[in-house]
């Protein structure tokens, strides 16, 4: 346990907090009680429509992310900690998006997995605070534990959750990661600060597979990110047409949101684009077998999807382009596959595309 800290002790601890994370290369902090506050009512509203899908485990585990204390008995306060990721150099996104014969990977997702990193510069603010004040309880966390994060974040100060269910920031907009710090520490907390959507609904209406049913409420079924990344088996068949050529996540809802003119790009080498994948050809990636994708993807998120996932979605996207003698060809190669989700997602793209080279010779 710490020494006993005064207030006066507890708000210059805050102020170093600061300095010391802007020196591990976070551009903001914020400092919340251990309270989610209402959001642990809404969590229960989407679980109990089955908005999570097939992700089980956010049900299983609802408790802990409603209330903080459950995970670190003795939490007191959240420090919150935001990293822009924006790589710098990538591709534009919308000429990617709008070319069929490439492939269109979620900006957060093209350079190194984020957990590592910040976990590990997070456990160096832990122990510049240890090397200050002694002894303390904490744990550090970055998307690697039931923590109802953007409710957190939230509530110390570092933005407000837009209409696409994503933490906003005035000066960031919302590309950027978040991570957490829980302590026993009596800290200063920061306001919340005010919303600031108004009436756009730009991020509601671009939707591509329209997964959202309102402001803040995503059906995460339908939505593209969960589909590709998230989801293990088939992709349903009235959503394959419309996820174009988005083979991991997707980040319409962001494109468009008028705050993000203000995201800065990221100064962490880490995060810069790996092996072209903010615009390589679907039939490129379509070629890599297993082993090349463990090799091309290693120290990356898109790993965790495994091989199989990685054919299926490429799969749809070739579905979904130009009826081309190489695509088709591609496609014939993988149908075959072992699995029987590539096949499925194989034979389904084959079929869409022999039937749009039919109607194209009518």
């Amino acid at each position: 346990m710490p020494q006993s800290l005064s207030q006066r002790q507890c708000r210059e601890l805050a102020a170093r907090i600061r300095t010391w994370a802007g020196e591990l290369g976070f551009q903001a902090v914020g400092i919340s009680p251990a309270d989610v506050g209402a959001h642990a009512d809404h969590l229960d509203r989407w679980l109990d429509s089955g908005s999570h899908g097939d992700m089980q485990w956010m049900r299983d585990r609802a408790a802990l992310r409603r209330d903080p204390s459950l995970l670190v008995p003795g939490v007191q306060r959240i420090i919150t900690l935001r990293m822009d990721y924006l790589p710098p150099a990538a591709a534009d996104p919308w000429p990617i998006l709008a070319d069929r014969a490439r492939a269109y990977v979620s900006r957060y997702a093209l350079g190194r997995d984020y957990h590592k990193l910040l976990r590990r510069r997070i456990q160096q603010l832990a122990r510049r605070i240890e090397a200050e004040i002694g002894p303390f309880g904490y744990r550090a966390f970055t998307d690697s534990a039931p923590v109802l994060e953007k409710a957190l974040a939230e509530q110390a100060g570092l933005g407000w959750i837009g209409k696409h269910t994503n933490l906003l920031a005035r000066e960031a907009g919302s590309w950027f990661f978040l991570g957490e710090l829980f302590t026993d520490l009596p800290l200063p907390v920061d306001d919340p600060v005010d919303a600031h959507c108004g009436s756009c609904t730009a991020c509601l209406d671009i939707c591509p597979t329209r997964a959202f049913r309102g402001p803040y409420d995503l059906d995460a079924r339908r939505c593209i990110s969960y589909l590709t990344i998230e989801h293990q088996g088939a992709i349903p068949e009235p959503l394959r047409p419309l996820m174009g050529n988005r083979i991991y996540g997707c980040d319409d809802c962001q494109l468009v949101c008028p705050w993000n003119r203000f995201a800065a790009l990221s100064v962490e080498p880490d995060f810069a684009v790996r092996h072209g994948l903010d615009a390589a050809a679907l039939i490129e990636l379509f070629a890599w077998d297993e082993p090349t994708f463990l090799d091309r993807t290693a120290g990356m998120a898109i790993r965790r999807i495994g091989h199989a996932r990685w054919l299926r979605n490429i799969a749809v996207a070739l579905g979904n382009g130009h009826a081309s003698a190489e695509a088709l060809a591609a496609l014939g190669r993988r149908s075959d596959h072992p699995s029987p989700l590539v096949r499925e997602h194989v034979a389904w793209a084959r079929q869409r595309l022999i039937a749009a080279s039919k109607r194209a010779g009518e």
